[in-house]
Protein backbone atom coordinates (compact mmCIF):
# COMPACT_ATOMS: atom_id res chain seq x y z
CA UNK A 1 0.00 0.00 0.00
CA UNK A 2 2.85 2.37 0.89
CA UNK A 3 4.62 1.70 -2.43
CA UNK A 4 1.34 2.28 -4.27
CA UNK A 5 0.83 5.65 -2.57
CA UNK A 6 4.38 6.74 -3.41
CA UNK A 7 3.88 5.68 -7.04
CA UNK A 8 0.55 7.53 -7.14
CA UNK A 9 2.16 10.71 -5.80
CA UNK A 10 4.93 10.50 -8.41
CA UNK A 11 2.39 10.09 -11.19
CA UNK A 12 0.36 13.06 -9.90
CA UNK A 13 3.52 15.16 -9.72
CA UNK A 14 4.43 14.28 -13.31
CA UNK A 15 0.93 15.15 -14.48
CA UNK A 16 1.03 18.46 -12.63
CA UNK A 17 4.28 19.36 -14.34
CA UNK A 18 2.81 18.67 -17.77
CA UNK A 19 -0.21 20.79 -16.89
CA UNK A 20 1.87 23.65 -15.54
CA UNK A 21 4.45 23.81 -18.26
CA UNK A 22 3.11 21.92 -21.23
CA UNK A 23 5.30 21.10 -24.21
CA UNK A 24 5.49 24.55 -25.84
CA UNK A 25 7.76 27.41 -24.88
CA UNK A 26 5.83 30.61 -24.18
CA UNK A 27 7.65 33.79 -25.20
CA UNK A 28 6.52 37.12 -23.79
CA UNK A 29 7.66 40.65 -24.56
CA UNK A 30 8.14 43.10 -21.67
CA UNK A 31 8.48 46.70 -22.80
CA UNK A 32 9.41 49.60 -20.52
CA UNK A 33 10.88 53.10 -20.56
CA UNK A 34 13.73 52.88 -18.02
CA UNK A 35 17.30 53.24 -19.28
CA UNK A 36 19.48 50.14 -19.54
CA UNK A 37 21.56 51.24 -16.54
CA UNK A 38 18.46 52.02 -14.43
CA UNK A 39 17.31 49.74 -11.60
CA UNK A 40 14.11 49.13 -13.55
CA UNK A 41 16.05 47.20 -16.19
CA UNK A 42 17.93 45.25 -13.53
CA UNK A 43 14.62 44.33 -11.88
CA UNK A 44 13.19 43.29 -15.25
CA UNK A 45 16.16 40.97 -15.83
CA UNK A 46 15.80 39.57 -12.32
CA UNK A 47 12.13 38.88 -13.00
CA UNK A 48 12.74 37.27 -16.40
CA UNK A 49 15.57 35.06 -15.13
CA UNK A 50 13.55 33.86 -12.14
CA UNK A 51 10.50 33.00 -14.27
CA UNK A 52 12.70 31.16 -16.77
CA UNK A 53 14.33 29.15 -13.97
CA UNK A 54 11.14 28.32 -12.09
CA UNK A 55 9.33 27.19 -15.24
CA UNK A 56 12.33 25.14 -16.45
CA UNK A 57 12.65 27.37 -19.51
CA UNK A 58 9.01 27.05 -20.56
CA UNK A 59 8.31 30.79 -20.15
CA UNK A 60 10.82 33.11 -21.79
CA UNK A 61 10.54 36.85 -21.25
CA UNK A 62 12.28 39.14 -23.74
CA UNK A 63 12.91 42.62 -22.33
CA UNK A 64 12.78 45.83 -24.37
CA UNK A 65 14.08 48.75 -22.24
CA UNK A 66 14.52 52.44 -22.99
CA UNK A 67 11.38 52.79 -25.18
CA UNK A 68 12.64 50.24 -27.71
CA UNK A 69 9.05 49.34 -28.61
CA UNK A 70 7.77 52.92 -28.70
CA UNK A 71 6.90 55.74 -26.31
CA UNK A 72 5.37 54.78 -22.93
CA UNK A 73 1.77 55.50 -24.06
CA UNK A 74 2.37 53.50 -27.25
CA UNK A 75 3.79 50.54 -25.35
CA UNK A 76 0.85 50.54 -22.95
CA UNK A 77 -1.60 50.71 -25.85
CA UNK A 78 0.11 47.71 -27.47
CA UNK A 79 -0.14 45.90 -24.14
CA UNK A 80 -3.87 46.65 -23.92
CA UNK A 81 -4.34 45.36 -27.48
CA UNK A 82 -2.31 42.22 -26.71
CA UNK A 83 0.52 42.96 -29.15
CA UNK A 84 2.91 43.19 -26.18
CA UNK A 85 2.41 40.75 -23.33
CA UNK A 86 3.71 42.88 -20.43
CA UNK A 87 4.62 46.48 -19.69
CA UNK A 88 5.58 48.78 -16.82
CA UNK A 89 3.51 51.97 -17.17
CA UNK A 90 3.16 54.65 -14.52
CA UNK A 91 -0.17 55.48 -12.89
CA UNK A 92 -0.28 58.60 -15.05
CA UNK A 93 -0.22 56.47 -18.19
CA UNK A 94 -2.82 54.11 -16.75
CA UNK A 95 -4.99 57.15 -16.08
CA UNK A 96 -5.99 57.06 -19.74
CA UNK A 97 -7.81 53.79 -19.04
CA UNK A 98 -9.00 54.50 -15.48
CA UNK A 99 -9.52 57.93 -13.93
CA UNK A 100 -8.71 56.46 -10.52
CA UNK A 101 -5.01 56.07 -11.34
CA UNK A 102 -4.60 59.80 -11.94
CA UNK A 103 -5.40 60.32 -8.25
CA UNK A 104 -2.14 58.60 -7.29
CA UNK A 105 -0.12 61.49 -8.66
CA UNK A 106 -2.04 64.26 -6.91
CA UNK A 107 0.65 66.84 -6.09
CA UNK A 108 2.17 66.34 -2.65
CA UNK A 109 -0.34 63.57 -1.78
CA UNK A 110 2.30 61.38 -0.09
CA UNK A 111 4.56 62.65 2.67
CA UNK A 112 6.99 59.74 2.33
CA UNK A 113 7.62 56.31 0.80
CA UNK A 114 6.07 54.41 3.71
CA UNK A 115 2.67 56.03 3.21
CA UNK A 116 2.83 55.51 -0.55
CA UNK A 117 3.58 51.81 -0.06
CA UNK A 118 0.73 51.34 2.40
CA UNK A 119 -1.76 52.85 -0.03
CA UNK A 120 -0.63 51.46 -3.39
CA UNK A 121 0.20 47.96 -2.15
CA UNK A 122 -2.82 47.82 0.10
CA UNK A 123 -5.90 45.68 -0.56
CA UNK A 124 -8.33 48.62 -0.61
CA UNK A 125 -6.55 50.43 -3.43
CA UNK A 126 -6.18 47.26 -5.49
CA UNK A 127 -9.80 46.27 -4.96
CA UNK A 128 -10.75 49.77 -6.12
CA UNK A 129 -8.59 49.83 -9.27
CA UNK A 130 -8.12 46.23 -10.45
CA UNK A 131 -11.60 45.93 -12.02
CA UNK A 132 -10.85 48.99 -14.19
CA UNK A 133 -7.61 47.41 -15.35
CA UNK A 134 -9.35 44.19 -16.27
CA UNK A 135 -11.95 46.12 -18.29
CA UNK A 136 -9.03 47.63 -20.20
CA UNK A 137 -7.60 44.16 -20.83
CA UNK A 138 -4.84 44.19 -18.21
CA UNK A 139 -4.04 42.29 -15.02
CA UNK A 140 -2.13 43.93 -12.17
CA UNK A 141 0.96 42.02 -11.00
CA UNK A 142 2.76 44.38 -8.61
CA UNK A 143 4.12 47.87 -8.03
CA UNK A 144 7.78 48.43 -8.82
CA UNK A 145 9.36 51.86 -8.33
CA UNK A 146 9.81 55.17 -10.09
CA UNK A 147 9.96 57.64 -7.24
CA UNK A 148 9.26 61.17 -6.07
CA UNK A 149 9.64 63.66 -8.90
CA UNK A 150 11.91 66.68 -8.50
CA UNK A 151 12.46 69.81 -10.56
CA UNK A 152 15.70 70.41 -12.48
CA UNK A 153 16.73 73.60 -14.27
CA UNK A 154 19.60 74.53 -16.55
CA UNK A 155 20.34 78.11 -15.55
CA UNK A 156 17.84 79.50 -13.03
CA UNK A 157 18.03 78.37 -9.42
CA UNK A 158 14.61 77.53 -7.99
CA UNK A 159 14.29 77.87 -4.22
CA UNK A 160 10.91 79.52 -3.68
CA UNK A 161 7.86 78.55 -5.76
CA UNK A 162 7.83 81.95 -7.48
CA UNK A 163 11.33 81.24 -8.84
CA UNK A 164 9.78 78.67 -11.19
CA UNK A 165 7.34 81.12 -12.73
CA UNK A 166 7.79 81.55 -16.48
CA UNK A 167 10.15 78.58 -16.90
CA UNK A 168 9.52 76.19 -19.79
CA UNK A 169 9.52 72.73 -18.20
CA UNK A 170 9.29 69.37 -19.91
CA UNK A 171 6.78 66.94 -18.41
CA UNK A 172 5.37 63.63 -19.62
CA UNK A 173 1.96 63.85 -21.33
CA UNK A 174 0.20 63.25 -18.01
CA UNK A 175 -2.20 65.64 -16.30
CA UNK A 176 -0.88 65.32 -12.70
CA UNK A 177 2.65 66.49 -13.54
CA UNK A 178 1.44 69.12 -16.00
CA UNK A 179 -1.06 70.51 -13.50
CA UNK A 180 1.58 70.67 -10.76
CA UNK A 181 4.06 72.57 -12.93
CA UNK A 182 1.43 74.94 -14.31
CA UNK A 183 0.22 75.69 -10.77
CA UNK A 184 3.75 77.04 -10.17
CA UNK A 185 3.44 79.28 -13.22
CA UNK A 186 5.58 77.17 -15.53
CA UNK A 187 4.95 76.66 -19.23
CA UNK A 188 4.72 72.94 -19.95
CA UNK A 189 6.28 71.19 -22.94
CA UNK A 190 5.22 67.55 -23.48
CA UNK A 191 8.35 66.13 -25.08
CA UNK A 192 8.62 62.34 -25.50
CA UNK A 193 10.79 60.64 -22.89
CA UNK A 194 13.18 59.27 -25.53
CA UNK A 195 13.76 62.83 -26.81
CA UNK A 196 14.32 64.34 -23.36
CA UNK A 197 18.13 64.37 -23.32
CA UNK A 198 18.36 66.02 -26.75
CA UNK A 199 15.77 68.63 -25.79
CA UNK A 200 17.67 69.54 -22.62
CA UNK A 201 21.07 69.62 -24.29
CA UNK A 202 19.78 71.85 -27.08
CA UNK A 203 18.02 74.24 -24.73
CA UNK A 204 14.54 73.65 -26.14
CA UNK A 205 13.28 73.76 -22.55
CA UNK A 206 14.59 75.37 -19.36
CA UNK A 207 14.28 72.21 -17.31
CA UNK A 208 12.35 69.06 -16.52
CA UNK A 209 11.10 67.02 -13.56
CA UNK A 210 11.91 63.40 -12.73
CA UNK A 211 13.01 61.15 -9.88
CA UNK A 212 16.68 61.27 -8.87
CA UNK A 213 17.37 57.84 -10.38
CA UNK A 214 16.31 59.09 -13.82
CA UNK A 215 18.31 62.30 -13.51
CA UNK A 216 21.33 60.20 -12.56
CA UNK A 217 20.97 57.31 -15.05
CA UNK A 218 20.35 59.61 -18.03
CA UNK A 219 23.15 61.98 -16.91
CA UNK A 220 20.77 64.91 -17.05
CA UNK A 221 23.21 66.74 -14.78
CA UNK A 222 25.29 67.43 -17.90
CA UNK A 223 22.76 70.10 -18.88
CA UNK A 224 20.87 70.70 -15.62
CA UNK A 225 22.76 72.74 -13.06
CA UNK A 226 20.15 72.82 -10.31
CA UNK A 227 17.99 70.13 -8.69
CA UNK A 228 15.17 71.35 -6.47
CA UNK A 229 13.93 68.49 -4.29
CA UNK A 230 10.25 69.32 -4.54
CA UNK A 231 8.99 65.71 -4.48
CA UNK A 232 5.82 67.10 -6.06
CA UNK A 233 4.48 63.84 -7.51
CA UNK A 234 5.08 60.20 -6.64
CA UNK A 235 4.45 57.24 -8.87
CA UNK A 236 5.58 53.70 -9.49
CA UNK A 237 6.16 51.52 -12.50
CA UNK A 238 3.08 49.29 -12.47
CA UNK A 239 3.78 45.77 -13.73
CA UNK A 240 0.82 44.65 -15.81
CA UNK A 241 0.17 41.73 -18.15
CA UNK A 242 -2.34 41.32 -20.97
CA UNK A 243 -5.51 39.66 -19.65
CA UNK A 244 -5.73 37.60 -22.84
CA UNK A 245 -2.29 36.17 -22.12
CA UNK A 246 -2.96 35.79 -18.39
CA UNK A 247 -6.13 33.80 -18.95
CA UNK A 248 -4.24 31.28 -21.11
CA UNK A 249 -1.72 30.51 -18.37
CA UNK A 250 -2.20 27.76 -15.84
CA UNK A 251 -2.78 28.67 -12.20
CA UNK A 252 0.78 27.61 -11.33
CA UNK A 253 2.27 29.73 -14.10
CA UNK A 254 0.23 32.70 -12.93
CA UNK A 255 1.50 32.24 -9.37
CA UNK A 256 5.12 32.08 -10.51
CA UNK A 257 4.80 35.25 -12.59
CA UNK A 258 3.02 37.15 -9.83
CA UNK A 259 5.43 36.03 -7.11
CA UNK A 260 8.51 36.91 -9.14
CA UNK A 261 7.02 40.25 -10.16
CA UNK A 262 6.48 41.08 -6.48
CA UNK A 263 10.00 39.94 -5.64
CA UNK A 264 11.57 42.07 -8.38
CA UNK A 265 9.43 45.05 -7.41
CA UNK A 266 10.42 44.80 -3.74
CA UNK A 267 14.10 44.59 -4.73
CA UNK A 268 13.77 47.62 -6.98
CA UNK A 269 12.13 49.73 -4.29
CA UNK A 270 14.78 48.85 -1.72
CA UNK A 271 17.64 49.39 -4.18
CA UNK A 272 16.48 52.71 -5.60
CA UNK A 273 15.69 54.21 -2.22
CA UNK A 274 19.04 53.10 -0.82
CA UNK A 275 20.92 54.49 -3.83
CA UNK A 276 19.22 57.88 -3.95
CA UNK A 277 21.41 59.68 -1.40
CA UNK A 278 24.59 58.22 -2.94
CA UNK A 279 23.51 59.34 -6.41
CA UNK A 280 22.90 62.86 -5.13
CA UNK A 281 26.31 62.92 -3.43
CA UNK A 282 28.02 61.66 -6.59
CA UNK A 283 26.38 64.30 -8.78
CA UNK A 284 27.44 67.00 -6.32
CA UNK A 285 30.98 65.56 -6.14
CA UNK A 286 31.27 65.78 -9.92
CA UNK A 287 30.72 69.53 -9.44
CA UNK A 288 27.81 69.21 -11.86
CA UNK A 289 24.79 70.30 -9.85
CA UNK A 290 23.62 72.24 -6.85
CA UNK A 291 20.88 70.49 -4.86
CA UNK A 292 18.26 72.64 -3.16
CA UNK A 293 15.96 71.41 -0.38
CA UNK A 294 13.02 73.83 -0.40
CA UNK A 295 10.14 74.34 1.99
CA UNK A 296 7.66 71.94 0.38
CA UNK A 297 4.74 73.42 2.30
CA UNK A 298 5.08 76.63 0.27
CA UNK A 299 4.82 74.63 -2.95
CA UNK A 300 1.89 72.53 -1.72
CA UNK A 301 0.00 75.69 -0.78
CA UNK A 302 -0.18 76.64 -4.47
CA UNK A 303 -1.65 73.35 -5.67
CA UNK A 304 -5.38 74.14 -5.44
CA UNK A 305 -5.64 74.91 -9.19
CA UNK A 306 -3.98 71.55 -9.89
CA UNK A 307 -6.44 69.72 -7.63
CA UNK A 308 -9.37 71.52 -9.25
CA UNK A 309 -8.20 70.53 -12.71
CA UNK A 310 -7.69 66.95 -11.66
CA UNK A 311 -11.10 66.79 -10.01
CA UNK A 312 -12.69 67.66 -13.35
CA UNK A 313 -10.89 64.73 -14.95
CA UNK A 314 -10.65 62.17 -12.13
CA UNK A 315 -13.99 62.92 -10.50
CA UNK A 316 -14.30 64.49 -7.07
CA UNK A 317 -15.56 61.23 -5.53
CA UNK A 318 -12.46 59.37 -6.74
CA UNK A 319 -10.16 62.03 -5.29
CA UNK A 320 -12.09 62.01 -2.01
CA UNK A 321 -11.79 58.22 -1.68
CA UNK A 322 -8.10 58.21 -2.60
CA UNK A 323 -7.27 60.92 -0.07
CA UNK A 324 -9.19 58.91 2.51
CA UNK A 325 -6.83 55.97 1.84
CA UNK A 326 -3.84 58.29 2.20
CA UNK A 327 -5.20 59.66 5.47
CA UNK A 328 -5.74 56.12 6.84
CA UNK A 329 -2.18 55.14 5.86
CA UNK A 330 -0.76 58.26 7.49
CA UNK A 331 -2.09 57.41 10.96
Amino acid sequence: MKKFMILLLLVCFAISLSVVYGDDVITMKLGHFAAENHAGQAAAKMFADAVDKRTNGHIKIVIYPNNALGSPPQVLEQNVLGAIEMSLPTQGQLGVYSKKFNCVMLPFAFANYAIADKVLDGPKFQKWTNPDLEKAGLVFLSNWEWGFRNLTTSSKKVVLPEDAKGLKIRTPPELPTQAAMEALGCTVATINFNELVVALNSGVVDGEENPIAVIYSLKLYDSQKFITMTGHNYNTMVHVISKKVWDKLTWSQQQIIKQESQRAGAWMKQTMRAQESDQIKEMIAKDKVEVIYPDKAKYKALMKPAYDRMASVCGQDNIKYFLKLVDEASK
